[in-house]
């Protein structure tokens, strides 16, 4: 059966001031392109004195708004999806042993089972037909950070009945779906098998304060609660957290702007490189010289995300006409003294 280890932490996005020591440039002159979060915050009311007085209070609305905008009757509000990753594998130990997640994606994912034991198989892409009968459960990144994959709704409803029939389970990762609603399977929730996980910090560019929801049937969420106990979220984060989910008039205004600012990003990235893969939030590219170009990026004080592979970078959005200027600045300094284009 599964057992524990431990294992030192993973590195990701951010760490900007360490980055801007290393490299002797100071912070606010730095374009941080290292996360896939929306550089556009979602504009937070002033919060009450009573969230940050008193413990957070279970019935203050939240769960209310969250199942309308999920469209969902059945989740737990967790600090960020993160805690969701960290708890799922514990939940399930003695339960089954084998799970199948991407070779690529976020790497979390992998590192919670493996923590906890469990035989972690990886597939390419989409997992085949032979993979899913021969795993208890399927883990899916949709979209894919950081390769952008995007697996439609069919597909994925396809899988979890194939799963069902061994009373597998299907956990799927759309921190990144709030921007491509159609391609979401929350309003699925609560169904037998089924776990979703939401971010808020990606879509509403609020990473900071530490929230997301975890959707499933309800005995696995008192499951999940007791091992976390009590006030999984902050009185600060339930508040902000109600104000975003029903700005729904800022959602559409924010969907635009990401579209427009995806494909800017998409159409100057591909400039300069061959292979390039784009969502709404980010885009990735593909490159062997990834390390290097990287770090010429971080001597122009821009910082990218340098894949665990290292064999390509995500850039998050610019925000700003400026933050734009500084990164084509960038990639045509560096293009030039590369001598053509940097994917060759």
């Amino acid at each position: 059966m599964p057992t524990k280890n431990n294992s030192k932490l993973l590195k990701h996005g951010g760490k900007l001031n360490q980055i801007a020591a290393q490299y002797d440039i100071p912070l606010d002159q730095w374009l941080d392109l290292s996360t896939g979060v929306n550089p556009r915050c979602y504009p937070v009311k002033p919060v009450s004195i009573g969230a940050w007085n008193r413990l957070p209070e279970d019935d203050d609305g939240l769960i209310e708004i969250a199942q309308n905008h999920y469209q969902c009757s059945s989740l737990l509000p967790v600090a960020g999806t993160q805690a969701a990753i960290q708890t799922l594998p514990v939940i399930f130990l003695n339960c089954f042993s084998r799970i199948a997640i991407p070779a690529v994606g976020y790497k979390e994912h992998s590192h919670a089972w493996r923590q906890n034991g469990y035989d972690v198989i990886t597939y390419d892409q989409e997992p085949t037909e032979d993979l899913i009968n021969n795993v208890d459960a399927l883990l899916v990144i949709n979209p894919n950070n950081p390769s952008t994959h995007t697996v439609s709704a069919s597909q994925l409803l396809d899988w979890h009945q194939q799963l069902q029939k061994r009373n597998g389970y299907l956990i799927v990762d759309e921190a990144f779906t709030d921007s491509q609603p159609e391609q979401s399977i929350s309003h699925l929730v609560p169904r037998e098998g089924l776990i979703v996980l939401r971010s808020v910090g990606k879509f509403f560019g609020l990473a900071g304060i530490r929230a997301g929801f975890v959707l499933a049937e309800p005995e696995l969420l008192h499951r999940m609660q007791t091992i976390l106990g009590p006030w999984t979220l902050s009185g600060p984060s339930r508040e902000v957290c109600k104000q975003a989910l029903r700005d729904t008039d800022w959602h559409k205004q924010n969907r635009n702007f990401l579209i427009y600012a995806s494909e800017r990003l998409n159409t100057l990235l591909s400039r300069y490189f061959e292979i390039t893969f784009h969502t709404a939030m980010f885009a990735t590219v593909m490159t062997e010289n990834a390390l290097e170009i990287h770090r010429a990026l971080c001597s122009e004080a821009v910082f990218t995300r340098l894949l665990d592979e290292q064999n390509g970078l995500r850039f998050g959005l610019p925000d700003s006409e400026a933050d734009w200027q500084q990164l084509s600045k960038a990639l045509l300094l560096i293009s030039e003294s590369w001598l053509g284009r940097l994917g060759d």
